[in-house]
């Protein structure tokens, strides 16, 4: 089975430097398969016969072990990501260069009613929120970005290691390469 790995907080401002040359060489190194990065992110695409828990779980531990960086992880199917991009709203992902679009992975020890009750409502022509499962699609202007409710408390809540964002190219970017094999 074909898995994106999403590491949260990886290679910002100086913080959490991790190689992904070395992230794949410590990945291999632990039976993981056709490992592939993709930007300088944390974005990482797997083929394992474990499940997403025996991931996260054991890829968290390898961080740890080798980088001394204990970083939330998310794990999703190419599967599972192929039926989420399958449900965006008409509204996210398209090529409005004016509109910034995301989706907000939740981690799996939280939910959308606690990102919810954080973050609160979304600001009136700024930002726009669809849940679907488990995750936030959100847009919001790119010219308002400051006034953006999402934008500001996403980042600077207790909630922002309860969640890790991409952008809208970022997740098609990492579905067009797991389906290349």
């Amino acid at each position: 089975m074909k898995y994106i790995v999403l590491l949260r907080g990886i290679n910002i401002s100086g913080k959490n430097k991790i190689s992904m040359s070395e992230l794949k060489e410590v990945l291999e190194n632990n039976n993981y398969e056709n490992v592939k990065t993709f930007l300088n992110s944390g974005n990482v695409i797997i083929d394992s016969k474990s499940n997403k828990d025996k991931i996260r779980e054991n890829i968290h531990k390898l961080i740890l072990e080798n980088f001394n960086l204990d970083i939330p992880v998310y794990v999703i199917s190419s599967v599972d990501l192929n039926d989420i991009l399958n449900h965006s709203p008409k509204w996210w992902g398209t090529e409005d260069k004016n509109i910034y679009d995301n989706i907000i992975f939740i981690m799996h020890d939280s939910n959308y009613e606690e990102i919810y009750s954080v973050v609160g409502e979304p600001k009136e022509n700024i930002d726009t929120i669809e849940k679907y499962n488990n995750i936030i699609f959100w847009s919001y202007d790119l010219s308002n970005y400051r006034k953006s409710t999402w934008w500001i408390k996403t980042a600077s809540t207790n909630i922002k290691d309860k969640i890790t964002i991409r952008t809208a190219n970022t997740v098609k970017k990492l579905l067009e390469l797991c389906e290349k094999e």
